[in-house]
């Protein structure tokens, strides 16, 4: 069955194309274009101060609105930097969340508390975490409770120029740039340009390349095993859910991305579609059926709301070539290039 439609659906479609709507937003696009170019140069030029962390700093991030998977891609990072012998930390702003200071993410506490993201990052990365709107100051703050950490990686904030960065890595997904206009015209927070000074550009499944001569590697997502939202021991397969009436759940930044891959698993569910980084109620979950299957993210703030049983599916990103060892190239030429100089 067709996805029910989410409040932000609207936008997206008109971001599709180059429709009426489009057009009558388009000069507050150029606005907010010019506002983000001038702040840009105001920290070239040192009118706006950026700060040097004490380790290198490598920022995931993309240059439109809402996510792309960089949070999958983030966590990917920092499982095969610790595996190459690394000891990265993460920063996060911590979207959602209630409050703004800074905060160290437990992996005991809620999406309220720390934004849904970085909660999913302190529990399946092994690797601290701290959010703040400030992401200099998060990461003054990780490293202070955590000096072993040698790198930081940077959860989204490829515009936080604040934070000065040794490796940009943006992520494009399969809707691309869209119609490539501005905020709120288009979905662009910078120019398609901008991806021309970035160290390594991810193509998330089916995206195309919209700029060259910058490397370029291809993730994807995988997942097929489903756990239990109140007891994560207990799993099932694709198998055990066939014949179910099943609802689909999903509130991140593309949707229909995790039922299209629900459907490859040859399942059969009606799809309800959310805004990204929705918090959900008991009303939002009122479904008639056997069970709920929805995504990690959408499970943190969903335990205990709906008398379905909720199976979630956990997915992992597949990078090809490898993305770690690019950045620990870059990091040992910059390094080299330190000592001699």
């Amino acid at each position: 069955m067709p996805p029910s439609k989410s409040s932000s659906d609207g936008l997206i479609q008109v971001w599709q194309g180059r429709g009426p709507l489009a057009w009558l937003l388009l000069p507050v696009g150029f606005i907010f274009f010019a506002l983000a170019a001038l702040r840009r140069l105001a920290y070239r030029f040192g009118w706006l101060t950026s700060e040097r962390l004490p380790v290198p700093v490598v920022v995931v991030g993309n240059i439109i609105a809402g996510g792309a998977g960089k949070t999958p891609l983030t966590l990917w990072l920092a499982k095969r930097l610790t595996a190459a012998g690394r000891k990265p930390g993460i920063v996060s702003r911590g979207y959602g969340r209630i409050g703004n200071q800074i905060a160290k993410v437990g992996a005991g506490g809620t999406a309220q508390d720390y934004g849904d993201e970085p909660l999913l990052l302190a529990r399946r990365s092994g690797c601290p975490v701290h959010v703040g709107v400030d992401r200099v100051a998060a990461a003054r703050s990780l490293l202070t409770e955590h000096p072993e950490c040698d790198l930081i990686l940077c959860d989204d904030g490829l515009q936080h120029y604040r934070m000065q960065r040794d490796i940009e890595v943006a992520v494009i997904d399969r809707r691309g740039l869209m119609n490539g206009w501005p905020l709120p015209a288009g979905p662009l927070r910078e120019p398609a340009s901008r991806l021309a000074s970035v160290d390594a550009l991810v193509l998330n499944e089916t995206a195309l390349a919209p700029v060259h001569n910058v490397p370029t590697f291809a993730m994807r997502l995988t997942g097929q095993q489903f756990y239990r939202i109140d007891d994560p021991r207990i799993t099932c397969g694709t198998g055990d859910l066939a014949g179910l009436a099943l609802h689909a759940v999903a509130g991140i930044g593309e949707p229909q991305r995790f039922f299209d891959h629900l459907v490859q698993l040859g399942l059969h569910f009606e799809s309800h579609s959310f805004p990204d980084h929705h918090r959900y109620t008991a009303e939002d979950l009122k479904f008639s059926g056997d069970a709920l299957l929805m995504t990690e993210k959408d499970a943190l703030k969903c335990a205990g709301i709906s008398s379905l049983p909720i199976w979630v599916l956990p997915v992992d990103a597949v990078v090809e070539p490898d993305l770690a060892r690019h950045i620990l190239d870059i990091l040992e030429k910059k390094t080299d290039g330190s000592a001699s100089a």
